[in-house]
């Protein structure tokens, strides 16, 4: 079965710049630079410790600091890559986000995960229920949001969450919703975010991140991803495809980004982020955004 193919569709860049171990202000700094810079979306986590480092290493937390960046910042599209279905109550979270979706006057992409990293949750008390689990509670979740953002007053009799009879005002800025990102890597959840998402995100196996362990290579996903919205009877273009990679791996020169985003764009992503710059990436970093991505925007 043939995949989506980009052509139709516009790409974008971003910078998956992370909280973690950093100052509020190198995090202000961070995000004007993808700004000025001409990113089109920029990137917090959703962590209660930096999963890359010793537990004592400062993260601040992601929901309260976007809300500051959406106020600071005018042009570029911001989230949390992903937030995690765990830590918060959904109807809870997307009061937060329409909050935000307002300060940015409708700048937010609604990222959305599972839940995963179990040393933080067992260090602050949260359940981290077995894999099943959480994504029935995601699917629900996923669920509530989006009716919750269809409908005046929402009524949910769910087996983890339910409400009744709850308004959502404000609305949201962004018509017909705040689009929903979902990070998705395994059949189960690649079937939610083909029934959700209007932006899929999905990465390369990397040991001790959220596809720690996953077996299918990108270009299986994508097809288990296309084939799920056929059988539900929607068009798979409809659904942005975003992935990132590490900066040491596509930051190294110009030659390194070209082939992560070319061989990535020939499967059908549309999205393509790299982790925060090094200080010595940084010249790279301007050169490819003022000479290298105007130029893939347009071919």
């Amino acid at each position: 079965m043939a995949e989506v193919s980009t052509r139709s569709r516009n790409l974008r860049f971003g910078l998956f710049l992370s909280q973690a171990n950093k100052s509020l202000a190198q995090v202000y700094d961070e995000f004007q630079m993808a700004e000025d810079l001409g990113f089109d979306h920029a990137w917090l986590v959703d962590h209660l410790v930096d999963t890359d480092a010793a537990p004592s290493v400062p993260i601040l937390e992601a929901w309260t600091l976007l809300a500051a960046l959406a106020e600071r910042t005018s042009r570029i599209r911001l989230g949390v890559l992903v937030t995690s279905n765990t830590f918060r109550h959904p109807a809870v979270l997307l009061k937060s986000a329409v909050n935000v979706d307002h300060i940015s006057n409708g700048r937010l992409i609604l990222g959305l995960g599972a839940g995963w990293h179990v040393d933080e949750h067992r260090r602050y008390g949260i359940p981290l229920p077995e894999p099943a689990e959480r994504v029935d509670r995601f699917a629900e979740a996923v669920e509530l949001i989006s009716l919750l953002m269809a409908h005046e007053r929402t009524t949910y009799a769910g087996r983890y969450y339910q409400l009744d009879d709850a308004p959502l005002e404000p609305r949201p800025i962004q018509t017909p919703r705040i689009p929903i990102l979902i990070a998705a890597h395994r059949p189960r959840m690649l079937r939610l975010a083909a029934a959700y998402a209007d932006q899929w995100d999905t990465f390369a196996a990397i040991p001790d991140t959220a596809t720690d362990g996953v077996e299918t290579e990108l270009a299986e996903r994508i097809r288990y991803l296309d084939a799920a919205c056929r059988e539900i009877g929607r068009d798979p273009a409809e659904i942005r495809r975003s992935t990132w990679a590490k900066a040491e791996a596509a930051l190294r020169n110009e030659g390194a980004y070209l082939d992560f985003v070319d061989q990535h764009r020939a499967l059908g992503f549309t999205d393509f982020s790299t982790t925060a710059p090094s200080a010595t990436q940084l010249p790279l970093l301007r050169h490819l955004a003022e000479q290298v991505i105007p130029a893939l925007r347009t071919g």
